[in-house]
């Protein structure tokens, strides 16, 4: 006699619909806080980039100021202003320069630069003290 063995095909029942909804749910949250994040990294890179800008002309303001030394700063308080699109590869800024005569004492001067951007709304300032 011969025997015939029978084997069973076990079936497994795969996802749901709702197994389905719930990874993309994850999924969704996750990409969602990766691009959070990714426009708050640009968001701090375009300010960094933008904040350097200001500095560097700033540096370069005191520099100028500093190459042509005490003698040609003028003897009354003086402001000058460079506006907006007034600077070569700066447009977006604003530079005001300061210069103030024997302050804090006679025989010093105090220079300050002060760049604005943003119409106004951001700015960065540095002083320097010069002498005879």
């Amino acid at each position: 006699m011969v025997r015939v063995r029978t084997c069973s095909i076990r079936t497994e029942r795969g996802f749901t619909l709702i197994d389905h909804i719930f990874a993309l749910l994850i999924l969704s949250v996750a990409l969602l806080g990766l691009v959070a994040l990714a426009w708050a990294v640009i968001g701090a890179n375009a300010s960094s980039k933008t904040r350097t800008e200001a500095l560097t002309l700033v540096q370069d303001k005191l520099e100028d100021m500093r190459r042509v030394g005490y003698d040609y700063a003028v003897l009354t308080n003086t402001t000058v202003t460079e506006a907006y699109g007034s600077m070569a590869g700066a447009p977006s800024y604003k530079r005001v320069t300061t210069v103030l005569p024997g302050t804090p004492a006679p025989g010093l001067q105090t220079i300050t630069v002060t760049v604005y951007w943003a119409a106004d709304m951001r700015s960065l300032s540095s002083s320097v003290l010069l002498g005879r």
